[in-house]
């Protein structure tokens, strides 16, 4: 199971498994605080793609197909992710205000479509 949780809501022992899966750290929130097993700033929109999207919900959907072709250019920053999903539970920790159009919610989405696939292999980790 896959479930999404903004950075400044407390850890809680529900979560499972806790990733900070954004390129900047959260502002305002100590590292001892976020309670994160890792911080995997690779598996974020990158730079240019965070910039031009800006959580604009015209943009949505077009984000997201930009945001899930470098997912699939990169497994590697996201089967570690795939993998724990896979064997229970795991949180996605993001700091967007905009609790809908986030990158999160797209990786929960991108995650959740491969979890259903049988496309994906040993190979792609």
């Amino acid at each position: 199971m896959i479930q999404i949780k903004r950075a400044y809501e407390l850890a809680d022992k529900s979560d499972g498994a806790r990733f900070l899966m954004e390129r900047l750290w959260p502002r305002g929130v100590k590292k001892e605080d976020l309670g994160v097993e890792a911080w995997l700033k690779d598996v974020a929109p990158s730079t240019q793609l965070r910039e031009w999207f800006q959580h604009d919900p015209a943009k949505w959907a077009d984000f997201r197909r930009r945001y899930f072709r470098e997912l699939e250019k990169n497994p590697d920053v996201w089967h570690g992710l795939f993998t724990r999903a896979r064997r229970g539970r795991v949180t996605l920790v993001y700091s967007a205000h905009d609790t809908e159009y986030n990158n999160a919610v797209a990786l929960k989405e991108f995650l959740e479509q491969k979890l259903r696939s049988k496309r994906v292999t040993q190979k792609a980790a």
